[in-house]
């Protein structure tokens, strides 16, 4: 495994290994989406990770998607945040904060009675959200028109000054899994005319543009990117991925990323294709694989060159020590489902270190 526990340059910071955590929401913040100090614990047990990447964190105010997960607006949820940093750096690791809008996958059960809002007015289909009255439909959004954007964009710009100010060595942009960045940037969920919809140059519009004013307070060696151009996850769908990939990637190298962070796959196999190898072909930059990675397979994409680190998600969870388990060649932990969102510690902060 000595591609996997090599270091690793990733714009201003430099790993001490190419194991990384993968973003995983997992709704322990308390109900005015303040960081608790149970989610301090949890980070900072997970330490030895290359990078850190923490969860789905709401820019906004009002696009609470999962209920009981943080927020970076407040000075209460800023303060929150600093005890996690803390706790990380004082074990000796490094995270960022993934910065998110949830776009179409609010509401307004959640939001005090805000309609959640989209590129376009279709609703994700066939799935529930959970709400302090049970299970719910999602609900029909509404479009944003072209100058509430600005609007979106300053929010995300805020979100990034919140981050610095908590104590984060990087933020990642969360354009993936259906939320309303990846919303703009698909077709299948965005039906819209104008400078944001119709072609793919127009759909990544907006993506682009909050890459550009993250960067602008972070420095763009700072910042990172994630995508998911195949996953279906909240009703997503795009009718040609590995062109959208292929511009994407592409268009990134302007912006001096620290990496392109890209789940490889579907969570439903419903859309199947090779986003990898285009991304690997267009970005010049660092570009992390996610979605499903044995260490063994992490390792062989690192020694060929697919992929330069890799991110580890329910494995992290599980494994708070995934680094030396993986060195020691150790049997995993297998995670519990029941507990992912579930609140307090169980499932959370109290799975097993391997023994001394």
């Amino acid at each position: 495994m000595s591609s996997l526990f090599s270091p690793l340059q990733v714009g201003a910071l430099k790993l001490p290994n190419r194991i990384l955590m993968a973003p995983l929401t997992r709704c322990r913040a308390d109900a005015d989406h303040n960081p608790t100090d149970l989610m301090a614990e949890y980070y900072s047990q997970r330490a030895s990770a290359g990078l850190i990447i923490a969860e789905a964190t709401m820019v906004m105010e009002g696009n609470s998607s999962f209920w009981m997960e943080p927020g970076i607006y407040s000075e209460a949820q800023i303060a929150g945040w600093k005890k996690v940093t803390d706790a990380v750096h004082a074990k000796g690791g490094q995270i960022a904060l993934q910065l998110w809008h949830g776009g179409r996958a609010c509401h307004p059960l959640l939001n005090g009675g805000i309609q959640p809002v989209a590129p376009s007015a279709l609703p994700i289909v066939g799935d529930e959200v959970h709400t302090p009255e049970g299970k719910k439909p999602y609900v029909t959004p509404r479009e944003l028109s072209d100058d509430e954007i600005p609007d979106i964009i300053a929010g995300f710009s805020k979100a990034a000054k919140n981050a610095k100010a908590a104590g984060f060595d990087a933020v990642e942009v969360h354009g993936a899994n259906g939320y309303l960045l990846d919303e703009f940037l698909r077709d299948g969920a965005n039906k819209r005319t104008g400078p944001y919809g119709g072609s793919i140059e127009n759909r990544a519009r907006l993506m682009l543009e909050v890459v550009e004013a993250v960067s602008t307070v972070w420095g763009g060696d700072r910042v990172g990117l994630r995508i998911s151009p195949l996953n279906s996850y909240n009703s997503m769908i795009d009718s040609d991925p590995i062109a959208l990939t292929s511009y994407l990637a592409t268009k990134l190298n302007d912006y001096g990323l620290a990496y392109l962070h890209m789940m490889r796959a579907d969570f439903f196999q419903a859309q199947l294709g090779d986003v990898m190898t285009p991304a690997r072909a267009a970005y010049k930059g660092v570009l992390i694989g996610n979605m499903g990675y044995t260490a063994a397979e992490a390792e062989s994409a690192i020694a060929s060159g697919q992929l330069d680190a890799v991110a580890f998600g329910t494995s992290f969870l599980a494994n708070p020590d995934l680094p030396a388990r993986i060195a020691a060649g150790a049997e995993l932990t297998a995670p519990n489902p029941g507990t992912f969102y579930s609140p307090g510690p169980e499932g959370y902060t109290d799975y097993p270190f391997l023994a001394a």
